[in-house]
């Protein structure tokens, strides 16, 4: 698949907003008064942020809100509902904490999960792709949680939860790669069964489908060498986890703390640019690029 910015931007600062709801849904931490306000802000910001950036990668943005129109099948517009429940409950929540000091926990709760259930939700968007056998597994609704949890945790100062779950998110990313690298063949799915005609005898493409490119090229056929991806996942395990996991082990200060969380967000950034440009579409196949 073709790694758009926009799409990048979208499931990563989405992912960390998300994730910093659910820890101060549940009160960690608990600020009140002008702590909470920036909390919040810094949380919304990152969340309306990413949601706002999705739009730029439509063909016509102005017809996002027809996504809400397809509940029933369409995992974008689940999200799309989830995101609007889990922001309206949030800010209902911290509404009580700037403004009254107030915690009506019952409501941060249903807002920590809905702004999780958002999350989810993003995943699903991806996984239910079974054309992208890399993305059509379990383990990708499990890694966005990972992500937004250890994001959240990192923005909202719980050291030793934050800590578990970087070591989840690199366990968990490990092994995505080292599945997803083995998804393609693994599904069986290869020219003779894209186009059918397997039955008949070994098929191979006789010349390219067209001498230009096209919509289907550009989005969804995108190589990345396994030399460039091999350094990209070092660098992203390095900046994902590693520094901030270093950081965290010794004296937290608020420099060393933003430390951590801005080395964490690049980390996430280059770990999503492979999440999309390693993702295989079987498209690829009739114009042998798989």
């Amino acid at each position: 698949m073709h790694p758009a910015p926009s799409v990048i931007i979208f499931t990563t600062l989405s992912g960390l907003g998300f994730g910093l709801l659910f820890f101060l849904g549940f009160g960690m931490p608990a600020p009140k008064g002008l702590v909470a306000f920036i909390f919040f802000a810094i949380a919304y910001v990152l969340a309306v942020g990413g949601l706002l950036s999705s739009t730029f990668h439509l063909g016509h943005p102005e017809r996002a809100i027809k996504a809400f129109s397809q509940w029933k099948t369409s995992w974008l517009s689940r999200e799309a509902w989830l995101a609007v429940a889990a922001l309206i409950t949030m800010a209902i929540y911290g509404a009580g904490l700037v403004f009254y000091g107030v915690a009506v926990a019952p409501i941060g709760w249903i807002g920590g999960l809905l702004s999780l259930a958002t999350v989810y939700a993003t995943s699903m968007i991806y996984r239910q792709l079974k054309t992208v056998p890399r993305w059509n597994t379990p383990m990708t609704p499990l890694l966005f949680l990972l992500f937004s949890l250890a994001g959240g945790a990192l923005l909202s100062g719980q050291v030793q939860i934050a800590l578990l779950l970087l070591v989840s998110v690199g366990i968990a990313q490990i092994a995505y790669w080292i599945g997803g690298d083995q998804a393609l063949e693994k599904s069986g799915t290869n020219l003779s069964t894209a186009t059918g005609l397997g039955r008949n005898g070994a098929v191979r493409a006789f010349e390219p489908p067209h001498t230009g490119t096209n919509y289907l090229l550009r989005e969804f056929v995108y190589v990345v060498g396994r030399k460039h991806a091999a350094k990209l996942r070092i660098i992203s395990l390095i900046l994902t986890i590693g520094t901030p996991v270093l950081i965290l082990s010794l004296t937290v200060t608020h420099v060393t703390a933003l430390i951590a969380v801005l080395s964490h967000i690049a980390g996430v950034f280059v770990s999503r640019w492979l999440f999309f440009a390693q993702a295989e579409h079987i498209v690829g196949l009739y114009y042998g690029k798989r």
